[in-house]
């Protein structure tokens, strides 16, 4: 286990950015996995900027999403999709057949779900993965509970979550919102894991995942067994690990 507290903030998001580069530069037909929200919006901005300054070869790489809402338009902008195309696939050129996603729509989503681990896998696999950390310490949307053997799958989302976008998209209370997302059993096949956590709302569940029991209760937990995960904080997320951990990792 491999843990890294940044200093600042944009510490945080260089660090966090240089990953996706160093990965690119070292393997050009690289299969990248992207995370959304409030932690990773940054880190994307930072990639490409680094591009404009370095312009590090983008044309052979593959980037896909961890997870995706279903039951909105793609181009939501809270969908998963419109997210990574604004933040860093549109401003790299990254073109539609090398940004893949699952589906916001579809009438089989078990078959969805197939198709697009069986396309990553025709690619060579994920190369890097990059996870966000959920308060409940959910990965995507796999949520507490969720199997650590499970593959892709149509799963739910938060509440709270689930509220604000039916409210921001107008969806009426009879329309189903949810999630697709890959499985912990997919997360585990990534050869690199960069789990990026930050804010003093993290430090509680950041404490759960490294120290507690491996447990499906928290599912980050089960990072504790991947082989090549780094844990990248800031000091904020990291204030309640036991000093002692840290040297060791």
């Amino acid at each position: 286990m491999k843990i890294t507290v940044a200093k600042s903030e944009a510490d945080f998001d260089r660090a966090a950015a240089s990953r996706i580069v160093n990965e690119i530069c070292a393997r050009p037909q690289a299969v990248i996995g992207l995370s959304t929200g409030r932690t990773t919006g940054n880190i994307h901005r930072e990639v490409c900027a680094m591009h404009e300054r370095v312009n590090f070869d983008v044309s052979q790489l593959t980037f896909f999403g961890l997870d995706e809402v279903t039951g909105v338009d793609r181009m939501y902008a809270g969908a998963c999709y419109a997210m990574l195309l604004n933040e860093i696939c549109g401003p790299l050129g990254i073109t539609e057949d090398r940004f893949l996603m699952l589906p916001t729509r579809s009438d089989d989503f078990a078959a969805a779900c197939r198709d697009f681990t069986a396309e990553l896998r025709r690619r060579g696999g994920i190369s890097l993965l990059i996870l966000g950390l959920g308060e409940n310490g959910h990965l995507g949307f796999n949520q507490p509970g969720s199997p650590f053997g499970g593959g892709a799958w149509k799963t739910v989302m938060d509440p709270a979550l689930e509220s604000r976008i039916r409210r921001e998209t107008s969806t009426p209370e009879g329309e189903e919102l949810g999630g697709v997302t890959l499985g912990l059993r997919d997360i585990m096949r990534a050869r690199r894991i960069v789990l990026v956590a930050k804010g003093a709302n993290k430090r509680a569940i950041v404490k759960e995942m490294l120290c507690g029991p491996v447990t499906p209760d928290v599912p980050a937990s089960i990072l504790q067994l991947h082989p090549d995960c780094e844990f990248l904080l800031d000091s904020e997320a990291a204030r309640d690990i036991d000093h002692e951990k840290l040297r060791m990792s």
